[in-house]
């Protein structure tokens, strides 16, 4: 479709060997009409399985694949980084991030590329406004993921629905400065964290259907996510707040 942009796809892998044939299959069935300059699948050590293979044979029998290796990687922050600015200095314009697994669901891909082709800099999915949904996430999980978009938006000032979701978009001079950025974030919290620091840039949600539970969230993830809060509340309340 001419109406969007040049556009690119980041995706963290990890592991994902067992669910990663229907996962590429939903993502064709997708950048088949939308037409992507390309769909970048960040792997590093941290994957024990045959997923870098899996991804080297997709990007071999299809050029819209391109496998990332990266394992100068320390933490899926890491990834997530790795991906946007390999996809930034491949001069695309509008970059969305989503996770694999079939956690994020590729049908939602067009509405984001609307969202962001209509005037916002930033889409945020949304698993807790009307018409979003966490599916069959455990109730534990549910709490933590709703526990965190409260207190962060108490603390920190913010106004979004959903503060820890991991399916994203944003125009390239946004990019540029994500990349830039020394995030403080190790883990899961990293989400809530761009959110906070782009907080004045023109936002939208997109309602989106969270299909299958993520791995745990470990305790360190949990304390680094606790540290982050209350790192940029304080600063909030000395009046020194950072923004991208």
């Amino acid at each position: 479709m001419l109406y969007y942009k040049n556009w690119a796809l980041v995706i963290p892998v990890a592991n994902e060997e067992q669910d990663f044939k229907p996962f590429i299959e939903a993502i064709n069935l997708v950048i088949n009409v939308l037409n992507p300059g390309n769909v970048y699948l960040v792997v590093d050590n941290a994957s024990k399985d045959r997923t870098l293979e899996l991804c080297q044979e997709t990007a071999k029998n299809d050029p819209r694949y391109v496998t990332v290796w990266a394992p100068e990687n320390r933490n899926v922050v890491d990834a997530y980084i790795k991906g946007l600015r390999v996809a930034y200095e491949a001069g695309h314009d509008i970059i969305i991030e989503m996770d694999a697994g079939l956690s994020h669901d590729p049908r939602a891909i067009p509405m984001f590329l609307r969202v962001l082709n209509e005037g916002n800099e930033c889409a945020f999915g949304s698993r807790f406004m009307n018409g979003g949904s966490m599916g069959d996430s455990p109730f534990k999980r549910r709490l933590l993921s709703k526990t965190g978009t409260v207190l962060a938006n108490l603390l920190l000032g913010t106004r979004l629905y959903d503060m820890t979701s991991g399916f994203q978009g944003f125009h390239r001079d946004v990019v540029g400065r994500i990349i830039e950025y020394p995030m403080k974030s190790k883990a899961h919290f990293y989400q809530t964290e761009l959110r906070y620091l782009l907080r004045k840039r023109r936002i939208f949600e997109v309602p989106i259907h969270y299909q299958a539970p993520s791995p745990r969230v470990s305790k360190n993830a949990i304390k680094n996510a606790y540290q982050t809060l209350f790192y940029y509340f304080f600063l909030r309340l000395s009046g020194k707040s950072k923004e991208l």
